[in-house]
């Protein structure tokens, strides 16, 4: 970061900005429009701007630092208490019950600071215990015997001083911690952290850092892990990396210290939120038992595996067998249903047998849908996204089961 602070400017999603041209150096507004064109719609000053800049948020919140003085904020057009819930959800990090004071962040950017808080306190107290250690096959050529030996090779190379050696290591260098100290390096290179927290992910890192080899990871690598009574803790470890790691562009910049951008494609994220809302709702009055949770369920069409769907929810009876309920979400503002969104849906509904196609949006439509196409019904309902999230959901679950509740 410069001495100063960096001009920052504000969108919120889907509402345009308009600036005078001078306000935005053309080499920043090149390399927004470049390089985070999927995030932001950017218009060049013209005479169809009226000369100047207009930037719209195109369902993504967050920060982009385009240079160490100019950044750009994504804000949501949803109360910011209600997205750190989402979040909450879609990152499974409701049962660990210790997001209730990060409520209070006035800002997305202070959610981040102290998440990462949260994450370099809990490996320097895993730290403090031991990190997590596995025993990892090692081959060498090593003078002295350890584990097997490959003996043919001893008979056929009797002079030769060295053998081939196969053993187990008891290491930390293993993935568990590989992942943790990934995610650590991108945060303190993200440029979010004040120097509140930074010597804290410092520490954190560099306790990793004498143990671990340091990895690029994927996000993909935080899920469906294996736990066990000696890393049970590192659950809630791979958890946060994740959310870190999805979060987490690519830089672009060339410079002496270049700074990593933090989007979340709400999107993505609010199709996630319902289906894991769902999931840790199931145990409750209004749920029927016999109805199973699968999201982002892949359907290949026809023989090969070049095309396929990926619906976002099925609600399948375990009882009578087959679905029951397909949901596509649509985090969109909109007064009705497009025809491509039912075409969509009914798409799904056919190729898994379903007769209740339902579109779920994150607020009541105008004109809301209820109609029937061949034996399919299609419908609009809202997981509203104003308010309280709980409330919501609850409406939305009476209104999807109907008689089935």
């Amino acid at each position: 970061m410069s001495a100063t602070s960096p001009r920052i400017i504000e969108l919120t999603e889907y509402v345009p900005v308009l600036l005078a041209w001078e306000e935005i150096p053309d080499a920043m507004g090149e390399a927004l429009w470049r390089n985070y064109g999927t995030q932001v719609a950017v218009d060049f000053p013209s005479p169809k701007t009226g000369n100047r800049w207009r930037l719209t948020a195109k369902g993504w919140v967050g920060h982009i630092p385009l240079s160490s003085d100019f950044h750009i904020a994504l804000r949501p057009k949803v109360q910011l208490g209600n997205l750190l819930r989402m979040l909450e959800y879609a990152y499974s990090l409701k049962s660990f019950r210790f997001l209730e004071g990060l409520v209070e962040c006035q800002t997305l950017e202070e959610f981040y600071e102290r998440l990462a808080d949260v994450l370099a306190c809990r490996i320097l107290n895993r730290g403090r215990q031991g990190l997590y250690c596995a025993y990892l096959p090692k081959t060498e050529r090593s003078p002295y015997i350890r584990g097997r030996i490959d003996v043919q090779q001893v008979i056929a190379r009797p002079w030769d001083g060295k053998v081939q050696c196969y053993y187990e290591e008891h290491t930390a260098d293993v993935e568990e911690n590989q992942i943790v100290a990934w995610t650590l390096w991108c945060i303190a290179r993200s440029g979010f952290c004040t120097e509140r927290v930074l010597p804290s992910v410092r520490r954190a890192y560099h306790l990793l850092q004498g143990f671990v080899t340091l990895q690029p990871k994927s996000p993909q690598a935080c899920v469906g892990r294996q736990y066990n009574r000696l890393n049970e803790d590192y659950r809630l470890l791979h958890a946060l990396c994740r959310f870190f790691l999805e979060q987490t562009g690519p830089s672009f910049e060339v410079g002496e210290r270049s700074m990593l951008p933090f989007l979340v494609d709400m999107a993505r994220l609010y199709e996630r939120f319902v289906a894991e809302w769902l999931k840790a709702h199931r145990e409750t009055v209004l749920f029927p038992h016999f109805l199973d949770i699968k999201s982002q369920e892949r359907m290949y069409i026809g023989e090969g595996k070049d095309i396929y769907f990926d619906i976002d929810l099925v609600l399948q009876d375990v009882h009578a067998g087959g679905a029951k309920y397909v949901l596509d979400t649509k985090y969109k503002t909109t007064t009705r249903p497009t025809s491509r969104d039912i075409a969509q849906v009914v798409a799904y509904a056919e190729a898994k047998a379903c007769q209740e196609a339902i579109l779920v949006y994150p607020m009541p439509l105008v004109e809301p849908l209820d109609i029937r196409i061949g034996s399919i019904r299609i419908r609009s309902l809202a997981f509203s996204l104003a308010g309280d999230l709980e409330q919501a959901g609850y409406r939305f679950l009476e209104d999807l089961l109907g008689t089935d509740i």
